[in-house]
């Protein structure tokens, strides 16, 4: 399957990905995970074994697509874990004055 990371084409298929994983430690995972085998890995380090290209230049949600595509499992953050958006100070003044 062609998908793209960091704007490059990469050919990927679901066994290649596998053969790229095998013997690779899972770090600790903190944000987006993909199953491979029986492990979870988080979903950076996936991006940067099969493309080896550096974390830095891809998000998690262009691995996830790519992973969920080939019919790998993904995890997403939690929701309790989602950053929350700040109250606009400028509403909450506003509905003191009137």
């Amino acid at each position: 399957m062609r998908c793209v990371i960091a704007r490059f084409p990469f050919d990927l298929t679901k066994s290649g990905v596998l053969d790229s994983m095998k013997g690779v430690k899972p770090e600790e995972i903190v944000g987006a995970s993909v199953i491979i085998g029986r492990r979870a890995y988080p979903a950076k380090q996936v991006g940067e074994v099969i493309t080896r290209q550096d974390r830095r230049d891809f998000s998690a949600a262009e691995v996830l697509r790519a992973m969920t595509k080939l019919g790998f499992t993904c995890r997403g953050l939690p929701q309790d874990s989602m950053p929350t958006r700040a109250a606009d100070p400028f509403q909450h003044a506003s509905a003191m004055l009137g």
